[in-house]
């Protein structure tokens, strides 16, 4: 899994998102704001990660590094990988 750190603007002054991504499948989940979970959206992430105008705006980090940031983003731990690779898997429909 690759873990990405989503910033407003190239400042990076403060997190405002994360994606993680399954490398292997593309799939990929990133945490909503609106709905206060985390989503499915292979899509937007990888408009979002190809895009060259948000170049300046993510940061490729470890595991580590995503779990000391996502309370300030999401206001609750990073779910377990486990928990991840079923939400990964379940969204792309790779399992039941």
């Amino acid at each position: 899994m690759t873990y990405y750190v989503i910033y407003r603007d190239e400042e990076k002054a403060k997190p405002a998102g994360i994606f993680v991504l399954d490398t292997a499948s593309e799939a990929a989940v990133l945490w909503n704001h609106r709905q206060g979970s985390w989503t499915y959206n292979s899509e937007l992430v990888a408009r979002f990660l190809d895009d060259h105008r948000n170049l300046d705006r993510y940061e490729n980090v470890d595991r580590s590094t995503v779990e000391g940031l996502a309370v300030l983003v999401t206001g609750r731990e990073l779910p377990e990988e486990a928990a991840l690779l079923s939400m990964l898997e379940r969204g792309s429909g790779r399992t039941q």
